[in-house]
């Protein structure tokens, strides 16, 4: 398997889901991506069934931020202070979606631990909650409020959210290693009633970020170059470095 990395740093909602498009597009049987980004301006996502009708897009519109819908399931995230990866590889007969995600989760804890020792506690819930009833809470709105099986806690608080999609045989994988507290702020673009506020905005105390934990601001340079070695180690495999102007030409950006 060929492992391929590319960070294409700041971009905007639109671009960011486009490019994970791209790459599911175009990887091959042989190869997988690893993308690391981020979000300018800072970005609401949606999942892909999820209606924009229970975000405040007059508020988001006024606030001068970003509003996309994901390709991938889930629930809103406001992508602000975080990492954003993403992962694309073909599923084969000795693998599952579910394996790759628990995989995914655990190269992604190797490379928190790496950036520092303090996150050597983080570890992936072992329940899978029922959504159905989930889904019929106020706070089933949000990504952060409920984990699901595999994804990554410190101290039993979210600090990765992820969703992943099958696209005939390539898995497309993407998520937000929180690093500061600003998505919270996501309750300020709910549309929802004064007594559920409070509900909503409680669920959130359920994360935690990279600052929080170390105390100490995110060198993100140094954060990308410890995930990258933390995939590294798990899979035991070497990255190649992607010429990002190239990749784009070769692409269909609608």
């Amino acid at each position: 398997m060929k492992w391929n990395f590319i960070n294409t740093g700041f971009n905007s909602g639109k671009f960011n889901m486009s490019f994970d498009m791209e790459l599911a597009r175009i990887c091959k049987p042989d190869e997988a991506f690893l993308r690391l980004y981020r979000w300018e301006p800072y970005c609401i996502s949606l999942g892909a069934n999820q209606s924009i009708e229970s975000i405040n897009v007059e508020k988001v519109n006024s606030d001068k931020l970003d509003i996309v819908q994901r390709p991938t399931g889930g629930r809103a995230i406001l992508h602000a202070e975080e990492l954003t990866y993403s992962i694309i590889m073909p599923l084969d007969i000795q693998s599952s979606a579910k394996n790759i995600y628990q995989e995914i989760n655990f190269a992604l804890a190797k490379g928190l631990s790496i950036y520092d020792e303090k996150l050597n506690f983080i570890e992936l819930h072992n329940e899978q909650p029922n959504f159905r009833d989930v889904y019929k809470q106020e706070k089933s709105v949000l990504c952060f409020a409920t984990p699901a099986k595999s994804e990554l806690k410190f101290e039993g608080r979210k600090i990765v959210g992820s969703a992943q999609r099958k696209l005939g045989n390539i898995i497309l994988q993407h998520g937000s290693i929180l690093c500061g507290g600003y998505h919270k702020k996501i309750v300020d673009y709910i549309i929802t009633t004064p007594e559920n506020y409070l509900t909503i905005s409680e669920s959130l105390n359920s994360t935690a970020d990279i600052k929080s934990i170390t105390e100490k601001e995110v060198n993100y340079d140094v954060l990308s170059k410890s995930i990258t070695a933390g995939f590294e180690s798990y899979y035991e495999m070497k990255f190649e470095s992607i010429n990002i102007e190239e990749k784009i030409a070769d692409f269909n950006f609608v």
